[in-house]
């Protein structure tokens, strides 16, 4: 089976104003090198809008209306001091979030082996009530809740290794011990949660923080002694990656020495573990990364990676 990859062109039309690190040029920089011969085998499909009332299984309903509220025909509307939206930032929102449904829809029902999602604006800092960090709606979370739903995926997990913590799924996630959320992060930075002491109500979270400067020996010991360990425990029937690349060292926003190898490596551990106890299913949605050349490089070995897995 192929390795499924979603976008639109609705994406580029989020328009953040000049100066924004998370910005239309991110999605040019990876349909630039996804244009390569090395990913012709791939399984492209646009990402379909999100219905309203899938945003209910993470946001609640005077959240999603204020959102929809907030969308201006004109100029930008202010969120917070860095979230923002444009005219076109709502439909974007809602195929960031139905590009997530129908790569859980693809790789569950046997359509593809994996998926990634090339998607803006990012999701992992919205939480139920809030948008911040860039982000409006909780795009893994609500996809993984979706697995449930639709298909009575049972246990759900999430992994991100996105240089920031994803303060947005661990909150969605916290009070359910079919849900399980794991992050590596630099510490202290934004938003300033994901201490290893939240653990969630059920031990179902597990963080991994990591200080300014580590590089890929730091992250990779990261992974093998408490991300993955408790992946594997939990034993997941779907594994979504909240796949933020600005741990990269090029990255501007934050302090973390990872290269593209540490991401393709990773992402393979990831799929090991997904192999073994999920059939493979694994969805991988962008969240970070800001540095456009680091950005498609590191995008591309994790595209790579997944296709590998799909033979």
């Amino acid at each position: 089976m192929p390795t499924l990859y979603l976008t639109h062109d609705a994406f580029t039309e989020h328009d953040t104003g000049r100066g924004h690190p998370e910005r239309a040029d991110r999605m040019r920089a990876i349909a630039m090198v996804m244009d390569h011969e090395l990913f012709g085998a791939l399984k492209r499909e646009e990402a379909p809008l999100a219905d309203f009332e899938r945003l209910k299984l993470v946001h609640p309903a005077s959240y999603v209306d204020a959102i929809r509220a907030a969308a201006p025909d004109h100029g930008h509307v202010y969120l917070d001091g860095d979230t923002l939206m444009s005219p076109g930032s709502l439909e974007a929102g809602l195929r960031a979030v139905g590009a997530g449904l129908r790569a859980v829809d693809a790789v569950i029902g046997g359509e593809a082996r994996n998926a990634f999602c090339a998607v803006r604006p990012p999701g992992h800092h919205a939480e139920p009530n809030r948008a911040m960090g860039f982000c409006l709606f909780s795009s893994a979370a609500i996809a993984g809740k979706y697995a449930r739903e639709k298909h009575g995926a049972e246990r759900i997990a999430v992994v991100d290794f996105d240089v920031h913590h994803g303060n947005g799924t661990q909150a969605a996630f916290w009070s359910d011990k079919d849900l399980f959320f794991a992050s590596t992060h630099q510490m202290p930075l934004y938003p300033g949660t994901g201490a290893k002491t939240e653990r969630g109500e059920a031990d179902n979270i597990c963080n991994a923080p990591l200080r300014a400067g580590d590089g890929g020996d730091r992250f990779r010991e990261a992974f093998l002694e408490r991300v993955l360990p408790a992946l594997r425990n939990f034993g997941p029937d779907i594994v979504l990656i909240s796949a933020g690349f600005d741990a990269h060292r090029d990255d501007p926003l934050a302090n973390l020495e990872l290269t593209e190898e540490d991401f393709g490596w990773a992402t393979a551990k990831i799929l090991e573990i997904a192999e073994k106890q999920a059939g493979g299913r694994v969805v991988s949605m962008l969240e970070g990364g800001y540095s456009l050349r680091a950005l498609a490089g590191s995008v591309a070995v994790h595209v790579k990676t997944l296709m590998e897995a799909s033979g």
